[in-house]
């Protein structure tokens, strides 16, 4: 299967040589020169991959990153100009996943293609075999939405169990409370991010010996929560 990529730039010609040299490579290709155009694309077909431009019209690239995250978890680069704020660029409540500065060159954003497809479909892989998750004396099965610690049943609510999974099929990656907020409870959710650290605080206090110094579920100071063991 053809992968596909989404390419937004609102300068035609650097979209034509992206779409050029992707289409080289096997990938089918889609292209979009405004946010807002992006948005409907991504909301009416499935891609592997998106391009996608800081500045442009309509709505700018972190928007349109914000709201596919509402939905979907499709990795996305961001293309910068030199001289933008990387750190914000790249914060978690965006969730772009990485960024290359302009003027690029092709065959480095063709390498950080591949290497982002690969590993998300490695994840994609993993996510399909594991029914049921291991991590030290932690058990998650997936199907009956149960969890066990040390083979003992822990009775955690539906918005602990779904934490809990989206972090342990995403090990490492810190979730900023925002995002955990919006893919967890949905953006319309009313409530603020206090939300997600009682229910962290709760989840720790159920599945960590010791809550103070968690073994599972981290934290980042400032950013937000990751899962290691």
């Amino acid at each position: 299967m053809a992968k596909k990529v989404l390419v937004v730039d609102d300068e035609k010609l650097i979209v034509k040589g992206i779409r050029f040299s992707l289409e080289q490579d096997g990938m089918e290709v889609d292209c979009a020169y405004d946010g807002e155009e992006a948005l409907n694309m991504v909301k009416d077909k499935e891609y592997d991959m998106i391009l996608l431009d800081l500045m442009l019209p309509k709505l700018n690239g972190l928007e349109v990153c914000q709201q596919i995250r509402e939905f979907s978890n499709v990795p996305i680069v961001m293309l910068t100009a030199k001289g933008e704020d990387m750190d914000k660029i790249l914060g978690l409540e965006y969730g772009a996943d990485d960024y290359i500065t302009k003027p690029f060159n092709i065959l480095e954003v063709k390498a950080r293609i591949k290497a982002i497809m690969r590993r998300t479909g490695k994840q994609a892989a993993v996510e399909e075999k594991a029914k049921v998750v291991e991590a030290g004396n932690l058990k998650l099965d997936c199907e009956s939405r149960r969890v066990f610690i040390n083979g003992k049943e822990i009775n955690l609510t539906a918005k602990e169990f779904d934490v809990l999974e989206l972090l342990v099929f995403n090990p490492n990656k810190v979730y900023s409370r925002e995002n955990l907020l919006n893919i967890v409870w949905g953006y319309e959710y009313p409530g603020d991010v206090r939300t997600v650290d009682v229910h962290i605080r709760r989840l720790r206090e159920k599945i960590e010996s010791n809550p103070s110094d968690p073994k599972y579920v981290h934290t980042k100071w400032g950013v937000g929560y990751y899962f290691q063991y």
